[in-house]
């Protein structure tokens, strides 16, 4: 269940909402007028959330080669790096 706060709560108690996202690693939701306006989270999650979506990325980026037929055989590509590891 996500944990939601208003922005008063952000105003008047930033440390225990710092707190919170440090410990549990996921975000705080910040309510304006009654409304969401803005999720909170730690660098840390950030981070990784970032990468995470890097990562998808690079394998979605890798599954379009797949299908584009983009491919080598692995003995190949296996060669080419001994190759320039051996430079």
């Amino acid at each position: 269940m996500p944990t939601i706060r208003s922005s008063a709560d952000l105003r008047n108690s930033y440390n225990e909402i710092s707190t919170f996202c440090h410990d549990y690693s996921e975000p705080v939701f910040i309510t304006k007028n009654g409304k969401g306006d803005l999720a909170v989270m730690s660098i840390e999650a950030y981070e990784q959330l970032i990468g995470r979506y890097e990562l998808y990325g690079m394998l979605q980026e890798g599954l379009s080669d797949v299908n584009e037929g983009k491919t080598r055989p692995f003995s190949e590509t296996m060669s080419d790096l001994r190759n320039r590891h051996n430079r």
